[in-house]
């Protein structure tokens, strides 16, 4: 189903868009949608997230070399 709306747009933003659409073989309407969806899978509702997103933890053994002795231990393997 799909709900009836209008929007008022900058006769700039509407041009661009409308150009936008042409070049694209898309009506304004759906190249709209599509945008309001990438907006809202960019910016998720809060209320309705998992608590948010996190810092996946990663275990890993082997050896720890430490960032300032990167390139050095680089050039000790070959």
């Amino acid at each position: 189903m799909l709900t009836r709306t209008q929007i008022q747009l900058p006769d700039e933003l509407y041009r661009r868009a409308k150009a936008f659409a042409e070049r694209k073989e898309l009506s304004l309407a759906e190249m709209t949608r599509s945008g309001l969806e990438l907006f809202l899978a960019r910016y998720p509702d809060p209320e309705n997230s998992s608590g948010g997103w996190k810092l996946r933890v990663v275990q890993s053994g082997g050896v720890k070399v430490p960032l300032d002795r990167l390139k050095d231990f680089s050039h000790e393997a070959v």
